[in-house]
């Protein structure tokens, strides 16, 4: 039986590059559903791969994760396509505006903690967020919020008696717990929208293991390393792209002092690529998998323990919970108002719609 991969963010970086792997693995062993926002770009991506792998099985799905209404409609139609999910990448994510803090850049390349610094760009690095259509800060919903809303809605295709399922987060070692407020869990007061959503990712994946484990479904993370992707480009948009690459014997011998300048693509997967090899039962749910390249070229997968606590993952996903039925409540508010606009019948379908708010505030309270 094929194993059925989903994948988010699926049409350039790691998550093409994943997509690539798991096919020069097992093509034939392996169906891939491409969840990506750009329709057009995710056709071209498809013909490209079928193109180097004829024989295999790639659907495509529309989902742009910063859009409530667009994760409900995907996972709506997923569950209408498939009777089950072996493994889910929740690879999805933007960091933008990215600005280099210049002054702290070169204070850090006289420090003790420069290692620390070119590892994980700790203290050099801000964003400007913006707020999406539905309320919720981007970074948040895009990296974060509708990943957590898909896991919630997958459910069904995700939990099956007697099989194991996985979870496998895109999160960053720029996940730094001083960027994260429990308060404050969108970042909407901060600078450094990116690392808090990161840092969530780590805290929600902890919480999903403790929800979940005891029905077959396990949740991992993992870190791509410093990869050389339009997000890296990015951070300092006037420089030139040929520039990066003259940057790159550099960054080669950076390796000598830390491993974690993965570069390409295909390395940065390399821990995406582990994973799904793994038994998920196996798995520490308090590390994180990293992505590694040696000086001589190499790639390796290495656990790292993560920052977080259970009591603040315990919370977190709670508070989680309570934005969920909050947005699900306005949208139903919405529909509600919709038909009474343009519906003869909309005292019946405003019964259908309350009866679902019902069954969802049920379940609210049951994974509470």
């Amino acid at each position: 039986m094929k194993k059925m991969v989903l994948v988010t963010g699926a049409t350039s970086g790691i998550g093409l590059a994943l997509c690539e792997r798991l096919l020069s693995h097992d093509s034939e062993g392996v169906r891939l559903c491409l969840a990506c926002r750009n329709m057009h770009r995710a056709e071209a991506v498809h013909s490209a791969l079928l193109a180097s792998h004829p024989e295999a099985q790639i659907d495509l799905l529309q989902m742009d994760t910063s859009s409530i209404s667009s994760v409900l409609n995907a996972a709506r139609e997923v569950k209408l396509r498939y009777d089950r999910l072996d493994c889910l990448y929740l690879n999805a994510g933007i960091m933008p505006n990215p600005e280099l803090d210049i002054k702290a850049f070169f204070k850090g390349l006289f420090s003790s903690k420069v290692i620390t610094m070119l590892a994980t760009a700790e203290g050099i690095l801000t964003q400007k967020d913006a707020v999406t259509s539905e309320g919720l800060q981007e970074v948040f919903a895009t990296n974060l919020f509708g990943h957590f809303l898909l896991v919630r809605e997958l459910e069904p295709v995700l939990c099956r008696p007697g099989r194991t399922s996985q979870l496998i987060w895109t999160s960053s070692s720029n996940a730094h717990r001083s960027a994260f407020n429990l308060d404050d869990m969108q970042h909407e007061k901060g600078t450094q929208p990116y690392s808090s959503s990161k840092y969530a990712t780590d805290l929600l994946s902890l919480a999903l293991n403790n929800h979940f484990n005891k029905q077959g479904l396990y949740s991992s993370v993992i870190c791509p390393g410093f990869v050389m992707t339009k997000l890296t480009y990015g951070i300092l948009p006037s420089f030139p792209a040929f520039l990066w690459t003259m940057l790159l014997p550099l960054f080669r011998l950076i390796r000598i002092i830390t491993n974690t300048f993965t570069l390409s693509s295909y390395n940065g997967a390399e821990a995406l690529f582990w994973l799904f090899k793994q038994k998920p039962e196996s798995l520490d749910p308090y590390v994180k998998y990293q992505s590694l390249t040696s000086v001589l070229g190499n790639n390796y997968t290495k656990p790292c323990k993560m920052d977080i606590h259970l009591e603040t993952s315990v919370l977190f996903y709670k508070k989680l919970l309570q934005l969920e039925s909050d947005l699900r409540k306005k949208l139903t508010d919405k529909e509600k108002e919709s038909h009474h606009r343009r519906s003869p019948g909309y005292e019946s379908s405003c019964t259908s719609l309350c009866t679902r708010q019902r069954t969802f505030d049920a379940r609210l309270d049951s994974d509470c």
